[in-house]
């Protein structure tokens, strides 16, 4: 087959799909297998929201996802030299090949449809399965390389592409995670598909804490010198929205959030290996951060902030959110180590659990808001949802629900919006 010519674009997540699919072309296969092939080639295309010729942006996806030794140079530094520009240009010859095979012949040799409808395919442009801007990016370019004449031609439209957006999974999304490989302890990096489309404008008030935040977003940004981070304060009060409403603003600008939980803190060495050559600026995002006495997590994260030998990377950051602002639990009886323990000095146990606090350059308190501010954000809340009621209804209304959802919060004043939408 001609895909096993390609020497740099290899390692496809769907290269069983690509190797059917080229099989098939190529007049071997049968009839199951190409049923098999189309109904695959189908669901992948629903996911991402792709229309026109499916084989065309399936091809398409290929290429701006494979983050290879080429691509991720050109992600870096927009266009390089060398013989590299040969063994790129050998490959996408073998893509611009198979970019123009007729799909359609494969119905025709075994005289059945189910490629057919596949080279003019029609999505509802409401549809929700999938990330508009990732669909637009691959359609757009898929409609560029239909159009080339050469090889040469496809990988400067591609090359191009690379250098405006990036390539592989950073290049298209916005957030990820980490998925544990249980059997072999390692881990693995995967996009978030349905992102939350937090603003920092949908917090109410919190202008400051939002203003230093900001601030600090930028300087890393512009690659000048910003702080790690830790959001602390009452529960409900904006926290993770802000950080979620900084993904939103400063996506374009090449700002990617990374999310990781504690228990995969032992991961954050090689997670922070791993996006350190990339030209982008990462945020690894841990939510509701907070130890107990038995976990011994934060000291991974204590010696990635500020501590080991290996030096944190120019383009990570860690922003936190914890409801404490210790992060560790503390109790009186770290005090009495000297009487319990024979601890010659009282104040280690204490200072050892402090110590993770002090390590985040910025510190921002998000408290709980008064009773006017709450009425301010409720009515904000209204107003922005186009709920007609006069104020003071509207008000007793909501005195009454906080009471008994948890007390004034922004995150109680949205829920009894959304109580008012919902009935």
């Amino acid at each position: 087959m001609i895909t096993d010519e390609l020497i740099l674009y290899r390692n496809f997540k769907t290269a069983k799909l690509l190797s059917d699919i080229n099989l098939l072309l190529d007049g071997e296969g049968d009839m199951a297998l190409a049923y098999d092939a189309a109904g695959r080639l189908v669901t992948l295309s629903m996911d991402m929201g792709f229309q026109g010729n499916l084989w065309h942006t399936y091809l398409t996806y290929l290429l701006a996802n494979n983050a290879n030794a080429y691509t991720k140079a050109i992600e870096l530094k927009g266009s390089i030299q060398g013989t590299i520009n040969e063994v790129a240009l050998h490959d996408m010859n073998v893509f611009y090949e198979l970019f123009f095979y007729d799909i359609t012949d494969i119905d025709r040799r075994f005289d059945i449809y189910c490629f057919t409808p596949l080279a003019e395919f029609k999505m509802n442009d409401e549809g929700k399965t999938f990330n508009k801007r990732i669909r637009d990016r691959i359609c757009n370019l898929a409609s560029s390389l239909a159009q080339s004449a050469s090889a040469e031609e496809m990988k400067s439209y591609v090359d191009n592409f690379y250098g405006e957006y990036g390539v592989g999974l950073f290049g298209l999304n916005k957030a990820f995670k980490i998925h544990e490989n249980l059997s072999d302890n390692t881990f693995s990096i995967e996009a978030i598909k349905r992102v939350e489309h937090k603003n920092l404008e949908d917090l109410v008030g919190y202008e400051l804490q939002k203003e230093k935040l900001i601030a600090n977003t930028e300087a890393f940004i512009k690659g000048l010198p910003a702080n790690n981070c830790l959001l602390y304060g009452d529960a409900g009060t904006g926290k993770s929205s802000s950080v979620k409403g900084i993904m939103n603003r400063y996506y374009e600008d090449g700002l990617r959030l990374v999310e990781i939980y504690k228990h995969q803190f032992r991961f954050l060495n090689d997670l922070m290996a791993g996006l350190k050559d990339r030209n982008y600026k990462f945020i690894i995002y841990m939510d509701d951060l907070s130890f107990e006495d038995h976990e011994t997590e934060y000291k991974y994260l204590k010696a990635i902030i500020e501590g080991g030998l290996e030096r944190k990377p120019d383009n990570v950051l860690i922003y936190a959110t914890s409801n404490r602002r210790h992060l560790i639990h503390e109790n009186f009886g770290d005090k009495l180590d000297i009487r319990e323990h024979d601890d010659l000095h009282e104040s280690d146990t204490v200072e050892e659990k402090l110590s993770l606090y002090h390590r985040f350059g910025m510190t921002i308190y998000f408290g709980k808001p008064t009773p006017i501010e709450f009425r301010n954000i409720v009515t904000t809340l209204a107003e922005r949802s186009d709920i007609d009621m006069d104020t003071e209804e509207l008000l007793r209304l909501a005195n009454r629900w906080e009471i008994e959802h948890g007390g004034v919060s922004g995150r109680t004043a949205r829920q009894f919006i959304d109580h008012l939408l919902s009935t």
